[in-house]
């Protein structure tokens, strides 16, 4: 992928926001569990991801519209864009 190929939000992320803690924010007050994490790139808060049972990230794209997350999983170094539904790597 060449970086004019490369969407507007993914580009525009300059500064990588990483998690404060590696949790999900949501499954934390719930008493829930998840498999893997997300940092949005916008806020910063850390969510499950869709394999997780409550999708807690992708809800949060759809209230707030934030369109970029990194994986914040240990070892995986990737961005994805919700609104191009485009992924790179960083």
């Amino acid at each position: 992928m060449t970086e004019e190929e490369v969407c507007g939000h993914l580009a525009a992320v300059t500064n990588i926001k990483q998690p404060r803690e590696y949790v999900c924010e949501e499954c934390v007050k719930t008493h829930s569990s998840w498999m893997h994490l997300r940092t949005c790139q916008t806020c910063g808060v850390t969510l499950c991801c869709d394999s997780s049972p409550n999708t807690h990230m992708t809800k949060h794209f759809e209230a707030s519209n934030h369109p970029v997350v990194i994986s914040a999983e240990p070892g995986e170094r990737w961005l994805w864009c919700y609104i191009d539904e485009q992924a790179i790597g960083y």
